[in-house]
């Protein structure tokens, strides 16, 4: 493994522990040119999301979209950062216009249903949060907790007694 890889594999594994201060370090390691590389640009994403620099991460997000257009990573982040920044009718129209490539991912169900329920639109906040739950079942344990769902969290209750 090189030095390079090394660095890469140590920032991953600290973004994973949330330990964002130690993965920026391993990253500014890097040598110039690397930090262009995709993977750095959304390690580095994830430190500035999880140290909540909104604004900071939304650029970067916005700048992986353009730089890497049919990859959903950059749509989710980047939505998730203008919902953070109290800008969720935006965050849903980003997300809205990624590309074709998010529909196979159960997080942007989730995120769109999420950004639904906090602009008060609770009959399409369900719809998209089903598709969430019937693509990854996992999610409905995070939904519990999710204070955006609180404004749908009876009527998902509700939906999850009925169906069950």
């Amino acid at each position: 493994m090189t030095e390079l890889h090394r660095r890469i594999a140590a920032a991953q594994g600290y973004v994973e522990l949330g330990l964002h201060a130690e993965a920026r370090e391993e990253l500014a390691a890097l040598p110039v040119e690397a930090h262009g590389r995709v993977d750095v640009v959304e390690l580095t994403l994830l430190c500035l999301m999880g140290e909540r620099r909104w604004e900071e991460a939304f650029a970067l997000a916005a700048s992986l979209c353009l730089k890497e257009p049919a990859e959903p990573g950059g749509f989710i982040h980047a939505a998730f950062c203008l919902h953070e920044m109290d800008r969720t009718a935006e965050a849903l129209d980003f997300l809205s216009r990624g590309p074709a490539e998010l529909r196979k991912k159960p997080e942007f169900f989730y995120n769109m249903g999420c950004y639904h329920a906090k602009l008060g639109q609770q009959d399409k906040a369900l719809r998209y949060l089903r598709q969430a739950f019937e693509m990854d079942p996992g999610l409905r344990h995070h939904a519990r907790r999710d204070p955006d769902l609180d404004g749908v969290r009876a009527l998902l209750q509700r939906s999850a007694a009925t169906s069950a």
